[in-house]
């Protein structure tokens, strides 16, 4: 996959992202980077929740959507 698809798929799945979680901001988002660690933080600090039910929700939104970024920690670029 070339940086120019890379970016595409990220807008996509950026506004997934978005739509599950709708209180995180585009800022939120750019910090994120693809990073699945910093996305619970987010969730957790714009909803409201444990870090264990962020947790569970990424994981289950990840399981439902396996074209996702998250595969590890490290950034996507």
């Amino acid at each position: 996959m070339n940086r120019d698809q890379m970016e595409g798929n990220w807008l996509q799945f950026k506004g997934k992202v978005k739509e599950q979680w709708g209180k995180l901001t585009d800022d939120d988002l750019d910090v994120i980077a693809g990073k699945r660690d910093q996305l619970v933080g987010k969730i957790q600090e714009r909803h409201g929740l444990t870090k264990e039910e962020a947790e569970k929700e990424v994981s289950a939104w990840n399981a439902r959507n396996p074209n996702s970024f998250f595969k590890t920690s490290e950034p996507l670029y």
